[in-house]
């Protein structure tokens, strides 16, 4: 039945018309050949070539020493780029029954019977010998000696990562020489040759970490599920959360770990970004091996996480000395980075730098060394009072979990007969403190970054001047976006909330300006 509204319809007596014509649309006057349509294979095809020219180009970029780089960028007019910063990597001749891999590298390898043979003349480096060989493992560790027992990680740890010889042989065989010089004792103070103690130690070092690693992949006690890297042979934590979105890397400050950022990390990948938390080398449940750390290695450190983890330029987030890593990052491989938020960071603004003057060879002294223990002392009695004070609008932040983990982190076998677990080599990392050099300014590592750096400043931060870092940094960088906020030296973990939205607003930003500018 149809409705009363056709009778109205039809009451309007309206004309008939024909229907419209089909368009057409004029034919072109060139016919074009656009070929077959690319298959999918096509597509995969050249997805895959881009990629790998991309990783090609930045496998390169590991091949290079951040300091032969810095050097590089520093001296410009100078023209000629040196392979190495060290005299010591002068060809060496290479015997008939070397024990090292190369002329000029100080590393040991071959099979089992030349590794102990290496080990040997390693352990018996004070009894001197005339054989040709022994000598050659003797003056390789003297170059690879930067600082006490360093030279044996040096020398025999990609051996020992290869499974060439174990760490129990290793420990093994210095226990037997060390009896063997004591007639058969073993002195509670300590072995009579450092050889002997540099072997002993690092591989005790190396069980440490590696039981630590096993704990982290079999139990559910931390914040976030940690992963495994092993950066140099040496055993790294990190967590990643999201599995899409702009990638962002989190760093922390000095004596602190990935789960610092215990409020940051999963709301950040909530609001649809791929977070990537790092434990850097020597804090943390990272190892510790006995290196000499300065700014340019943990630069390093991370440099290689974006290359051979993250697989794409990432949004680098830095608090404290850990920002000034990033910056380094960011000044020596801009490629890796879309964009950098600085919080509370650590370096200098020095108007007009033009400095020649390159970081020296650096080695721990005595005066170091006892200054670490000062301080690890000083820390030890005296952490709790100092996290609180980094919170001064917030205090219950430094709460027993957080504090717990920083005496775990930053103590060590010096206090072994109380009640905690403590790393070894910590004493290590405490003696970088004195040998960091921090003379490279922000002004000139944020160079070309302009809209593209963020710096986010607690002003109530006990380590410094808030309000005159803030003003130098506006005279003397430009296009820096700044957010003062009501905190102290970690402002990501004291107003976590504020923090996480400007980041978000941040990557949101400027991920919009560069897609608009890749078109």
């Amino acid at each position: 039945e149809l409705p009363a509204s056709y009778n109205d319809f039809k009451k309007q007596k309206l004309l008939p018309t024909s229907p419209l014509f089909r368009v057409t649309l004029p034919v072109a006057e060139t016919e074009l050949d656009w070929g077959p349509l690319p298959t999918f294979s096509d597509l995969k095809e050249f997805i895959k070539e881009k990629l790998g020219k991309s990783k090609e180009s930045w496998n390169l970029m590991k091949e290079m020493p951040a300091e032969v780089l810095l050097k590089e960028n520093l001296s410009k007019p100078s023209g000629t780029i040196p392979k190495s910063l060290n005299d010591k990597s002068i060809e060496q001749r290479r015997l008939d029954k070397s024990v090292f891999v190369t002329r000029k590298g100080d590393v040991v390898g071959g099979g089992t019977n030349t590794l102990l043979n290496a080990l040997a003349a390693y352990l018996r480096y004070l009894e001197g010998t005339a054989r040709d060989d022994w000598q050659e493992v003797h003056e390789r560790l003297r170059n690879a000696e930067t600082c006490e027992g360093a030279s044996f990680t040096s020398l025999f740890g990609p051996a020992l990562c290869l499974g060439i010889i174990s760490r129990r042989r290793v420990h093994y065989e210095a226990i037997k020489y060390e009896k063997e010089r004591n007639a058969g004792f073993l002195s509670p103070f300590g072995y009579s040759a450092a050889s002997v103690a540099a072997a002993a130690d690092a591989v005790c070092s190396m069980e440490w970490f590696w039981l630590l690693a096993l704990k982290s992949q079999v139990s559910n006690e931390g914040l976030y599920s940690i992963r495994i890297w092993r950066w140099r042979g040496h055993l790294i934590q990190y967590t990643v959360v999201g599995l899409e979105g702009p990638a962002i890397l989190l760093v922390h400050g000095f004596g602190a770990f990935l789960e610092h950022y215990r409020d940051n990390i999963n709301a950040i990948a909530k609001h649809g970004n791929h977070v990537w938390g790092i434990t850097l080398l020597g804090f943390g449940q990272s190892e510790k091996p006995n290196v000499v750390y300065t700014e340019l290695l943990w630069a390093e450190m991370l440099r290689d996480f974006i290359i051979e983890v993250v697989g794409e330029p990432v949004h680098l987030v830095g608090n404290s000395i850990g920002g000034y890593f990033v910056s380094i990052v960011a000044s020596l491989w801009p490629s890796l980075v879309k964009s950098v938020i600085l919080m509370n960071t650590a370096g200098n603004v020095i108007p007009e730098f033009s400095s020649r003057r390159f970081p020296s060879e650096r080695q721990t002294s005595a005066a170091a060394r006892l200054g670490a223990q000062l301080l690890l002392f000083y820390l030890r009695l005296n952490i709790r009072n100092t996290l609180k004070n980094f919170y001064p609008t917030k205090t219950n932040r430094a709460d027993d979990w957080l504090i717990n983990e920083m005496l775990r982190a930053v103590s060590s076998l010096l206090f072994e007969f109380q009640d905690h677990s403590y790393d070894p080599g910590v004493t290590v990392v405490l003696e970088s403190i004195f040998s960091f050099d921090l003379s490279i300014p922000l002004n000139y590592l944020l160079e070309g970054y302009e809209e593209k750096v963020l710096i986010l400043q607690g002003m109530k931060d006990p380590l410094l001047d808030s309000k005159a870092k803030l003003a130098m940094l506006k005279e003397h960088c430009t296009g820096l976006a700044i957010r003062e906020l009501d905190a102290g030296h970690c402002p990501h973990d004291e107003q976590p909330q504020q923090v996480n939205s400007i980041v978000c607003e941040w990557v949101v930003a400027v991920e919009r300006k560069l897609t608009a500018n890749s078109y």
